[in-house]
């Protein structure tokens, strides 16, 4: 999650709003350009981009209408996604597979065609934990051979980044990726750029970001866009924290439901225990041997040799 202060300079990029302005219009497509060229494992550098229509519909009509956050195509012929993912979903690698879709078949051609595609990257940007290894935030994934372990297809790539595990300071960012997921995170809550950000594509990135510098009409868009996520913030923090309390109660109750077997068990245990002694007692008093008083009892020779003492 992203804090926003009240008295905020910069947007928040994890408003719709506030991530569109940076990196969905033709105006700052600078940015996108500089962004892809620091994350993607291309083997040369995008010049330029095309925005496509970010609302794509299936084969049909009746099919479901899929709408990305930025979508283009790259001057080297790729395809590129982007999408800013605010929630876990429970089937969110489904969903990134199935939105890698509409690219690969809309490279389809009628008539001959020998089934060449151009490559398809989709980027998530996630203000969610993937999974529990606190350290490794940024994935990159492709299609691999499970034998060998070589990549089977390298025309199709998913690019995951776990904004929650980036926890850099500026100073400990030392590649320009560092740098562009330091600025996604923190913008909203710096008050100026920090003099580490010092190439040219920061200082403008920084200019376009100023709340101060918005016009009446988007200004009104920006605060629309920043209530809505706040609210779908403050909705989705009060079930984590209603589902941890849920959690702790569950906790609590199979905790002392365990106790309670294992108190029963233990007093059980200690009962047999303290009756076999018991008859162990009875026995020496009658001067039975330790052995017959082992077999009768079920203690064994060195315990009643103990009580004999």
């Amino acid at each position: 999650m992203v804090p926003f202060e009240e008295e905020a300079r910069y947007i928040n990029p994890y408003t719709d709003f506030g991530f569109k302005l940076l990196f969905g219009t033709e105006c700052n497509k600078e940015y996108l350009l500089e962004f892809l060229n620091a994350l993607l494992p291309m083997e040369q550098k995008i010049n330029d981009i095309t925005y496509l229509n970010a609302a794509q519909l299936g084969d049909t009509e009746s099919e479901r209408k899929s709408v990305f956050d930025v979508y283009c195509h790259c001057d080297d012929g790729s395809y590129v996604i982007v999408e800013m993912q605010r929630a876990a979903q429970a089937f969110f690698k489904d969903r990134c597979v199935y939105y890698s879709s509409f690219p690969i078949r809309q490279q389809g051609k009628k008539g001959l065609w020998d089934y060449k595609l151009s490559a398809v990257y989709t980027v998530g940007i996630l203000d969610f934990k993937f999974d529990d290894d606190e350290e490794y935030y940024h994935h990159e994934v492709q299609l691999i051979d499970k034998n060998s372990g070589e990549v089977f297809y390298d025309k199709l790539t998913y690019v995951f980044l776990e904004m929650p595990k980036f926890k850099k300071t500026i100073g400990e960012c030392t590649t320009i990726m560092d740098k562009w997921l330091f600025v996604l995170k923190n913008m909203a809550r710096l008050l100026d750029r920090p003099i580490e950000l010092q190439e040219r594509i920061f200082e403008r990135l920084f200019r376009t970001a100023e709340i101060a510098k918005m016009s009446r009409q988007q200004l009104y868009e920006y605060e629309e866009s920043l209530k809505n996520y706040r609210d779908w913030r403050n909705v989705l923090d009060n079930a984590q924290y209603e589902g941890h309390i849920l959690g702790l109660e569950r906790g609590l109750e199979q905790g002392l439901k365990k106790g309670r077997a294992e108190g029963i068990e233990q007093g059980r245990t200690e009962g047999v225990n303290a009756e076999k002694r018991a008859t162990a007692i009875r026995m020496l008093s009658l001067g039975m041997d330790d052995e017959t008083i082992s077999q009768i009892s079920g203690l064994p020779v060195q315990e009643i040799k103990a009580l004999r003492d």
